[in-house]
């Protein structure tokens, strides 16, 4: 699908940048651009793959003119870019919408003008009855990659919703380990509180597997593991070696969750299950091609997927650490 291909990454230089890079390149693309704001550590990406075939092109997605010409003779945008600290889009709402949304916005428009052939956006689990703006902002993403299948273009947009990611930038595995490390305490806001998990390594295996399946106005779901956030933490204090460090409470945060969804009750109605692995949200709006394309799949029999349920255990998020490259 990629081979000889040129495609775009907003957001490139990123946790899931890197990982999707790794992965992409090896499958002889063309040409990998990589869009951002941070001449710092597009310099240290290009340094690390030290590969002829990856670019970089400094841009903002709130620059519809800049990202308009990086769409150029592209055939493919993977788009990453978002402000996704819940705290931050909290503080500074006006931000987020300008990334997240506005931002979107551009993505689309971009790609039609430049007749680009798909764009996949990422999403999370936090814009299934969003609590909090970051996840409103995400919400919005989706409904507008949706929408942007009805717009006259040959364009197909597609939407990826997974839930946290270990080992990503600020992500709650270095937080607890520097804190393990630095403080002898981990701090949990609500000691209730359970997350989806799962790697990097499998994010981007099964983004590659949505991409190729995708058909154009759907919403994948990566199914995947959930856990209590303080099993998490003991993991890693058992991990450490250390018999004197403390798991103290801080009280939820503004527009935080004590357990995430990957799918909403009123989604769970144009919900399918597909291929085992991942769960397939199909539009409300009037898209006869993708009933057409997923009529073979079973409806889903549950009308919520929340983080509560089957949890893992110590062992098998041990287990998903070690994989990951965590412990």
């Amino acid at each position: 699908m990629f081979e000889n291909k040129r495609i775009l990454v907003t957001g490139g230089t990123g946790s899931w940048g890197y990982e999707l890079i790794a992965q992409l390149l090896p499958l002889q693309p063309k040409e990998v651009i990589v869009y951002s704001r941070n001449e710092s550590t597009q310099v240290a990406m290009s340094r690390e793959f030290e590969n002829e075939r990856l670019s970089f092109r400094i841009g903002d997605i709130r620059d519809k003119e800049a990202l308009t010409t990086a769409c150029q003779d592209i055939d493919y945008v993977f788009h990453l870019a978002a402000l996704k600290h819940v705290p931050v889009c909290e503080d500074q709402p006006y931000e987020a919408l300008k990334t997240n949304v506005i931002g979107t916005q551009n993505v689309i428009e971009a790609a039609i003008d430049n007749n680009v052939k798909k764009v996949f956006y990422i999403s999370t689990d936090k814009a299934a009855n969003p609590s909090n703006f970051y996840g409103m902002t995400k919400a919005i993403g989706e409904k507008l990659i949706v929408y942007a299948n009805l717009l006259r273009s040959e364009t197909r947009f597609v939407t990826v919703r997974g839930g946290n990611v270990l080992g990503t930038n600020g992500s709650v595995v270095h937080v607890f380990k520097d804190q393990i490390r630095n403080k002898g305490q981990v701090s949990i806001t609500d000691v209730r509180m359970t997350r989806f998990f799962f790697t990097l390594r499998d994010a981007i295996t099964l983004l590659f597997k949505a991409a190729e399946e995708s058909t154009g106005g759907e919403i994948f779901v990566m199914t995947m593991p959930a856990c209590n956030i303080v099993d998490l933490a003991e993991v890693l204090i058992e991990a450490s070696g250390r018999d004197d460090v403390e798991i103290v409470e801080t009280g939820t945060r503004p527009g935080e969750k004590i357990h995430e969804i990957l799918m909403s009750d009123f989604e769970s109605m144009t919900t399918v299950v597909y291929d085992e692995e991942y769960l397939v949200i199909l539009p409300t709006l009037n898209m006869p091609e993708l009933k057409e394309r997923y009529r073979h799949c079973e409806p889903v029999s549950f009308s919520s997927f929340s983080s509560n349920y089957d949890l893992m255990s110590k062992e098998e998020i041990r287990d998903i650490l070690q994989r990951g490259g965590f412990l």
